[in-house]
Protein backbone atom coordinates (compact mmCIF):
# COMPACT_ATOMS: atom_id res chain seq x y z
CA UNK A 1 0.00 0.00 0.00
CA UNK A 2 2.76 2.42 0.99
CA UNK A 3 4.70 1.44 -2.12
CA UNK A 4 1.70 2.16 -4.37
CA UNK A 5 1.15 5.55 -2.61
CA UNK A 6 4.78 6.43 -3.13
CA UNK A 7 4.50 5.58 -6.83
CA UNK A 8 1.41 7.80 -7.15
CA UNK A 9 3.16 10.66 -5.41
CA UNK A 10 6.12 10.31 -7.72
CA UNK A 11 3.87 10.65 -10.74
CA UNK A 12 2.21 13.90 -9.55
CA UNK A 13 5.05 16.30 -10.46
CA UNK A 14 5.41 14.60 -13.83
CA UNK A 15 1.67 14.91 -14.55
CA UNK A 16 1.69 18.52 -13.43
CA UNK A 17 4.55 19.25 -15.78
CA UNK A 18 2.69 17.68 -18.70
CA UNK A 19 -0.43 19.66 -17.77
CA UNK A 20 1.53 22.90 -17.69
CA UNK A 21 3.15 22.15 -21.03
CA UNK A 22 -0.23 21.33 -22.56
CA UNK A 23 -1.76 24.55 -21.25
CA UNK A 24 1.11 26.60 -22.68
CA UNK A 25 0.74 24.93 -26.06
CA UNK A 26 -3.00 25.49 -25.95
CA UNK A 27 -2.45 29.13 -25.10
CA UNK A 28 -0.12 29.55 -28.05
CA UNK A 29 -2.60 27.79 -30.26
CA UNK A 30 -5.51 29.93 -29.07
CA UNK A 31 -3.55 33.12 -29.67
CA UNK A 32 -2.80 32.09 -33.23
CA UNK A 33 -6.39 31.04 -33.75
CA UNK A 34 -7.78 34.32 -32.42
CA UNK A 35 -5.56 36.27 -34.77
CA UNK A 36 -6.91 34.30 -37.69
CA UNK A 37 -10.52 34.41 -36.65
CA UNK A 38 -10.47 37.93 -35.26
CA UNK A 39 -11.62 39.37 -38.57
CA UNK A 40 -10.07 41.06 -41.53
CA UNK A 41 -8.19 43.70 -39.57
CA UNK A 42 -5.58 41.66 -37.67
CA UNK A 43 -4.75 39.30 -40.50
CA UNK A 44 -4.80 41.94 -43.22
CA UNK A 45 -2.51 44.35 -41.35
CA UNK A 46 0.04 41.57 -40.95
CA UNK A 47 -0.24 40.38 -44.53
CA UNK A 48 -0.25 43.75 -46.30
CA UNK A 49 2.59 43.99 -48.79
CA UNK A 50 2.98 47.32 -50.62
CA UNK A 51 5.15 45.59 -53.23
CA UNK A 52 2.53 42.98 -54.10
CA UNK A 53 1.49 43.09 -57.77
CA UNK A 54 -1.98 44.37 -58.58
CA UNK A 55 -4.28 41.48 -59.38
CA UNK A 56 -5.90 41.57 -62.81
CA UNK A 57 -9.48 40.55 -63.43
CA UNK A 58 -10.77 41.65 -60.04
CA UNK A 59 -14.51 42.11 -59.76
CA UNK A 60 -15.64 45.40 -58.22
CA UNK A 61 -19.17 46.68 -57.68
CA UNK A 62 -20.08 50.31 -57.04
CA UNK A 63 -23.11 50.76 -54.81
CA UNK A 64 -24.20 54.44 -54.68
CA UNK A 65 -26.96 55.70 -52.40
CA UNK A 66 -29.26 55.71 -55.40
CA UNK A 67 -29.19 55.35 -59.16
CA UNK A 68 -30.09 58.03 -61.72
CA UNK A 69 -28.55 60.81 -59.67
CA UNK A 70 -26.06 63.05 -61.50
CA UNK A 71 -23.68 63.23 -58.55
CA UNK A 72 -23.44 59.48 -58.04
CA UNK A 73 -23.31 58.84 -61.77
CA UNK A 74 -20.26 61.11 -61.99
CA UNK A 75 -18.56 59.13 -59.20
CA UNK A 76 -19.48 55.84 -60.86
CA UNK A 77 -17.96 57.06 -64.13
CA UNK A 78 -14.71 57.90 -62.36
CA UNK A 79 -14.68 54.47 -60.75
CA UNK A 80 -15.25 52.81 -64.09
CA UNK A 81 -12.38 54.76 -65.69
CA UNK A 82 -9.98 53.51 -63.03
CA UNK A 83 -11.35 49.97 -63.20
CA UNK A 84 -10.71 49.88 -66.96
CA UNK A 85 -7.12 51.00 -66.44
CA UNK A 86 -6.68 48.33 -63.78
CA UNK A 87 -8.21 45.53 -65.84
CA UNK A 88 -11.07 45.12 -63.37
CA UNK A 89 -14.57 43.84 -64.06
CA UNK A 90 -16.78 46.79 -63.07
CA UNK A 91 -20.51 47.17 -62.47
CA UNK A 92 -22.91 49.56 -60.73
CA UNK A 93 -25.93 48.41 -58.74
CA UNK A 94 -28.19 50.25 -56.37
CA UNK A 95 -31.66 51.30 -55.23
CA UNK A 96 -33.91 54.02 -56.56
CA UNK A 97 -34.33 55.63 -53.14
CA UNK A 98 -32.16 56.55 -50.15
CA UNK A 99 -33.99 54.54 -47.51
CA UNK A 100 -31.83 53.50 -44.56
CA UNK A 101 -31.90 49.80 -45.47
CA UNK A 102 -32.37 50.08 -49.25
CA UNK A 103 -28.79 49.02 -49.98
CA UNK A 104 -28.79 45.89 -47.81
CA UNK A 105 -30.29 43.49 -50.36
CA UNK A 106 -27.71 44.62 -52.94
CA UNK A 107 -24.86 43.97 -50.52
CA UNK A 108 -26.22 40.49 -49.84
CA UNK A 109 -26.49 39.75 -53.56
CA UNK A 110 -22.95 40.96 -54.23
CA UNK A 111 -21.71 38.79 -51.37
CA UNK A 112 -23.36 35.72 -52.89
CA UNK A 113 -21.81 36.63 -56.25
CA UNK A 114 -18.38 36.70 -54.56
CA UNK A 115 -17.19 40.00 -55.98
CA UNK A 116 -13.71 40.98 -54.83
CA UNK A 117 -14.66 44.46 -53.64
CA UNK A 118 -17.69 46.60 -52.89
CA UNK A 119 -17.40 50.38 -53.10
CA UNK A 120 -20.38 51.93 -51.35
CA UNK A 121 -21.70 55.38 -50.48
CA UNK A 122 -23.70 54.47 -47.39
CA UNK A 123 -27.22 55.86 -47.03
CA UNK A 124 -27.17 54.96 -43.33
CA UNK A 125 -23.95 54.57 -41.37
CA UNK A 126 -25.29 51.69 -39.27
CA UNK A 127 -28.01 49.91 -41.27
CA UNK A 128 -25.54 48.53 -43.83
CA UNK A 129 -22.95 47.31 -41.32
CA UNK A 130 -24.29 43.78 -40.61
CA UNK A 131 -24.46 43.00 -44.34
CA UNK A 132 -21.04 44.53 -44.99
CA UNK A 133 -19.60 42.57 -42.06
CA UNK A 134 -20.86 39.34 -43.61
CA UNK A 135 -19.31 40.35 -46.92
CA UNK A 136 -15.95 41.00 -45.27
CA UNK A 137 -16.14 37.64 -43.52
CA UNK A 138 -16.26 36.11 -47.01
CA UNK A 139 -13.04 37.93 -47.94
CA UNK A 140 -14.69 40.77 -49.84
CA UNK A 141 -12.97 44.13 -49.43
CA UNK A 142 -15.19 47.11 -48.64
CA UNK A 143 -14.43 50.70 -49.58
CA UNK A 144 -16.83 53.44 -48.52
CA UNK A 145 -16.79 56.70 -50.45
CA UNK A 146 -18.65 60.01 -50.09
CA UNK A 147 -20.64 58.81 -47.06
CA UNK A 148 -19.01 56.47 -44.58
CA UNK A 149 -20.36 53.45 -42.73
CA UNK A 150 -19.36 52.61 -39.18
CA UNK A 151 -15.71 51.45 -39.32
CA UNK A 152 -16.66 47.88 -38.39
CA UNK A 153 -18.28 47.55 -41.81
CA UNK A 154 -15.45 48.65 -44.10
CA UNK A 155 -11.71 48.59 -44.74
CA UNK A 156 -11.10 52.09 -46.11
CA UNK A 157 -13.14 55.30 -46.40
CA UNK A 158 -12.53 57.63 -49.35
CA UNK A 159 -13.51 61.02 -48.00
CA UNK A 160 -14.12 63.71 -50.58
CA UNK A 161 -12.57 66.36 -48.38
CA UNK A 162 -12.48 67.42 -44.76
CA UNK A 163 -15.99 67.51 -43.28
CA UNK A 164 -15.00 70.59 -41.34
CA UNK A 165 -13.90 72.36 -44.53
CA UNK A 166 -17.29 71.65 -46.11
CA UNK A 167 -19.47 72.67 -43.17
CA UNK A 168 -17.54 75.78 -42.24
CA UNK A 169 -16.85 76.73 -45.87
CA UNK A 170 -20.52 76.76 -46.85
CA UNK A 171 -21.46 78.95 -43.89
CA UNK A 172 -18.55 81.28 -44.58
CA UNK A 173 -19.64 81.65 -48.21
CA UNK A 174 -23.25 82.37 -47.25
CA UNK A 175 -22.16 84.74 -44.48
CA UNK A 176 -20.14 86.84 -46.90
CA UNK A 177 -23.03 87.06 -49.34
CA UNK A 178 -25.49 88.07 -46.59
CA UNK A 179 -23.20 90.45 -44.77
CA UNK A 180 -23.52 88.06 -41.79
CA UNK A 181 -27.13 89.07 -41.18
CA UNK A 182 -30.52 87.41 -41.55
CA UNK A 183 -32.44 84.18 -41.04
CA UNK A 184 -31.05 81.07 -42.68
CA UNK A 185 -32.14 77.44 -43.05
CA UNK A 186 -30.49 74.15 -43.96
CA UNK A 187 -31.94 71.80 -46.56
CA UNK A 188 -30.04 68.53 -46.12
CA UNK A 189 -30.46 65.14 -47.79
CA UNK A 190 -31.29 62.62 -45.07
CA UNK A 191 -30.96 62.58 -41.28
CA UNK A 192 -29.13 59.22 -41.22
CA UNK A 193 -26.27 59.66 -43.72
CA UNK A 194 -23.01 60.22 -41.88
CA UNK A 195 -21.74 62.88 -44.28
CA UNK A 196 -24.95 64.91 -43.86
CA UNK A 197 -24.85 64.55 -40.08
CA UNK A 198 -21.24 65.69 -39.94
CA UNK A 199 -21.60 68.59 -42.38
CA UNK A 200 -24.66 69.94 -40.58
CA UNK A 201 -22.83 69.70 -37.26
CA UNK A 202 -19.92 71.74 -38.63
CA UNK A 203 -22.33 74.29 -40.10
CA UNK A 204 -23.88 74.77 -36.67
CA UNK A 205 -20.42 75.01 -35.11
CA UNK A 206 -19.42 77.76 -37.53
CA UNK A 207 -22.72 79.59 -37.03
CA UNK A 208 -22.09 79.65 -33.28
CA UNK A 209 -19.09 81.97 -33.72
CA UNK A 210 -19.54 85.64 -32.65
CA UNK A 211 -19.33 87.01 -36.21
CA UNK A 212 -22.58 85.18 -37.03
CA UNK A 213 -24.53 86.54 -34.06
CA UNK A 214 -26.94 88.31 -36.42
CA UNK A 215 -27.48 85.19 -38.52
CA UNK A 216 -30.21 82.94 -37.12
CA UNK A 217 -30.62 79.29 -38.08
CA UNK A 218 -34.38 78.83 -38.06
CA UNK A 219 -34.84 75.28 -39.38
CA UNK A 220 -33.13 72.12 -40.66
CA UNK A 221 -35.23 70.11 -43.14
CA UNK A 222 -34.55 67.07 -45.31
CA UNK A 223 -35.36 66.47 -48.97
CA UNK A 224 -34.35 62.78 -49.02
CA UNK A 225 -31.97 63.42 -51.94
CA UNK A 226 -35.09 63.63 -54.09
CA UNK A 227 -35.72 66.43 -56.57
CA UNK A 228 -39.43 66.90 -55.92
CA UNK A 229 -39.20 66.55 -52.14
CA UNK A 230 -36.34 69.06 -52.06
CA UNK A 231 -38.32 71.45 -54.27
CA UNK A 232 -41.30 71.16 -51.90
CA UNK A 233 -39.14 71.67 -48.83
CA UNK A 234 -37.68 74.85 -50.35
CA UNK A 235 -41.18 76.14 -51.03
CA UNK A 236 -42.25 75.23 -47.50
CA UNK A 237 -39.31 77.03 -45.92
CA UNK A 238 -39.96 80.24 -47.81
CA UNK A 239 -43.64 80.16 -46.95
CA UNK A 240 -43.03 79.40 -43.26
CA UNK A 241 -40.24 81.96 -42.89
CA UNK A 242 -41.03 85.01 -45.06
CA UNK A 243 -37.90 86.79 -43.77
CA UNK A 244 -35.59 83.95 -44.75
CA UNK A 245 -32.44 85.29 -46.43
CA UNK A 246 -30.38 82.19 -47.17
CA UNK A 247 -30.54 78.42 -47.61
CA UNK A 248 -27.60 76.07 -47.13
CA UNK A 249 -28.00 72.89 -49.19
CA UNK A 250 -25.29 70.20 -48.70
CA UNK A 251 -26.80 67.86 -51.31
CA UNK A 252 -26.51 67.97 -55.09
CA UNK A 253 -30.11 66.92 -55.70
CA UNK A 254 -31.32 69.42 -53.13
CA UNK A 255 -29.40 72.46 -54.35
CA UNK A 256 -30.57 71.96 -57.94
CA UNK A 257 -34.19 71.73 -56.77
CA UNK A 258 -33.86 74.74 -54.45
CA UNK A 259 -32.27 76.81 -57.22
CA UNK A 260 -35.02 75.82 -59.64
CA UNK A 261 -37.70 76.97 -57.22
CA UNK A 262 -36.01 80.27 -56.41
CA UNK A 263 -35.24 80.90 -60.10
CA UNK A 264 -38.93 81.10 -61.03
CA UNK A 265 -40.22 82.76 -57.86
CA UNK A 266 -40.43 86.22 -56.35
CA UNK A 267 -37.47 85.28 -54.14
CA UNK A 268 -34.91 85.40 -56.95
CA UNK A 269 -32.29 87.98 -56.04
CA UNK A 270 -33.65 88.15 -52.48
CA UNK A 271 -32.80 84.71 -51.10
CA UNK A 272 -29.27 83.35 -51.38
CA UNK A 273 -28.84 79.65 -52.07
CA UNK A 274 -25.48 77.90 -51.75
CA UNK A 275 -24.36 74.37 -51.06
CA UNK A 276 -22.95 71.30 -52.80
CA UNK A 277 -23.77 70.73 -56.47
CA UNK A 278 -22.40 69.46 -59.75
CA UNK A 279 -21.25 71.98 -62.38
CA UNK A 280 -23.47 70.59 -65.14
CA UNK A 281 -26.61 70.81 -62.99
CA UNK A 282 -25.83 74.26 -61.62
CA UNK A 283 -24.36 75.98 -64.69
CA UNK A 284 -27.66 77.58 -65.76
CA UNK A 285 -28.35 78.98 -62.28
CA UNK A 286 -24.86 80.44 -61.96
CA UNK A 287 -25.09 82.12 -65.35
CA UNK A 288 -28.57 83.57 -64.82
CA UNK A 289 -27.67 84.92 -61.37
CA UNK A 290 -29.87 82.65 -59.25
CA UNK A 291 -26.68 81.50 -57.47
CA UNK A 292 -23.38 83.30 -57.13
CA UNK A 293 -21.38 80.31 -55.95
CA UNK A 294 -21.49 76.74 -54.70
CA UNK A 295 -18.99 74.15 -53.54
CA UNK A 296 -18.01 70.62 -54.40
CA UNK A 297 -14.98 68.47 -55.21
CA UNK A 298 -13.95 66.57 -58.30
CA UNK A 299 -16.57 63.81 -58.03
CA UNK A 300 -15.25 61.56 -60.83
CA UNK A 301 -11.83 61.61 -59.14
CA UNK A 302 -13.45 60.44 -55.89
CA UNK A 303 -14.84 57.39 -57.68
CA UNK A 304 -11.50 56.93 -59.44
CA UNK A 305 -9.68 56.90 -56.08
CA UNK A 306 -12.21 54.44 -54.63
CA UNK A 307 -11.48 51.92 -57.41
CA UNK A 308 -7.73 52.18 -56.88
CA UNK A 309 -8.15 51.71 -53.12
CA UNK A 310 -10.34 48.65 -53.74
CA UNK A 311 -7.70 47.17 -56.06
CA UNK A 312 -4.94 47.80 -53.52
CA UNK A 313 -6.99 46.11 -50.80
CA UNK A 314 -7.96 43.11 -52.93
CA UNK A 315 -4.34 42.71 -54.07
CA UNK A 316 -3.00 42.75 -50.50
CA UNK A 317 -1.03 45.98 -50.90
CA UNK A 318 -2.90 47.65 -48.02
CA UNK A 319 -5.28 46.56 -45.30
CA UNK A 320 -6.61 49.93 -44.18
CA UNK A 321 -4.07 50.49 -41.41
CA UNK A 322 -2.96 54.07 -40.81
CA UNK A 323 0.28 54.96 -42.59
CA UNK A 324 -0.03 52.46 -45.44
CA UNK A 325 0.34 53.85 -48.96
CA UNK A 326 -0.83 52.83 -52.41
CA UNK A 327 -0.57 54.15 -55.96
CA UNK A 328 -3.73 55.72 -57.39
CA UNK A 329 -2.99 56.23 -61.08
CA UNK A 330 -3.18 59.87 -62.13
CA UNK A 331 -3.78 60.91 -58.51
CA UNK A 332 -0.34 59.68 -57.46
CA UNK A 333 0.46 57.94 -54.21
CA UNK A 334 -2.10 58.12 -51.42
CA UNK A 335 -1.69 57.36 -47.72
CA UNK A 336 -4.25 55.84 -45.38
CA UNK A 337 -4.94 58.14 -42.45
CA UNK A 338 -6.55 57.74 -39.06
CA UNK A 339 -9.46 55.27 -38.90
CA UNK A 340 -8.77 54.09 -42.45
CA UNK A 341 -9.59 57.46 -44.05
CA UNK A 342 -8.12 58.59 -47.36
CA UNK A 343 -8.92 62.20 -48.28
CA UNK A 344 -9.30 63.16 -51.95
CA UNK A 345 -8.32 66.81 -51.49
CA UNK A 346 -9.60 70.32 -50.72
CA UNK A 347 -13.06 71.40 -51.91
CA UNK A 348 -13.60 73.56 -54.98
CA UNK A 349 -15.67 76.76 -55.04
CA UNK A 350 -17.52 77.19 -58.33
CA UNK A 351 -18.45 80.63 -59.67
CA UNK A 352 -19.21 82.20 -63.04
CA UNK A 353 -15.48 82.64 -63.49
CA UNK A 354 -14.54 78.95 -63.43
CA UNK A 355 -17.65 76.80 -63.88
CA UNK A 356 -17.09 76.21 -67.59
CA UNK A 357 -13.77 74.51 -66.83
CA UNK A 358 -15.62 71.58 -65.26
CA UNK A 359 -17.99 69.12 -66.86
CA UNK A 360 -19.60 66.47 -64.64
Amino acid sequence: MLNRLARVRARVPLLAAFALLASLLAACGSTQSSQKSGGTTSVASGDANPSAPLRRGLKIAFLPKMLNNAYFTAADNGGQEAAKALGMDFKVVGPSDVGASSQVSYINTLTSQRVNAIAISASDQNAVVPALTRARAQGIKVVTWDSDAAPAGRDVFINSTSAEAVGRGLVQDLGKQLGHKGQVAILAATPNALNQITWVRWMKTELSLPKYKQMQLVKVVYGQDDDQQSFNQTQGLLQAYPNLKGILVPTSAGIAAAARYVDTSKYKGKVIVTGLGTPDAMRKFIKDGTLKSFMLWDVPKMGYLASYAAAALASGQISGTEGQSFKAGDLGERTVGKSGEVILGPPLMFTAANIDKYHF
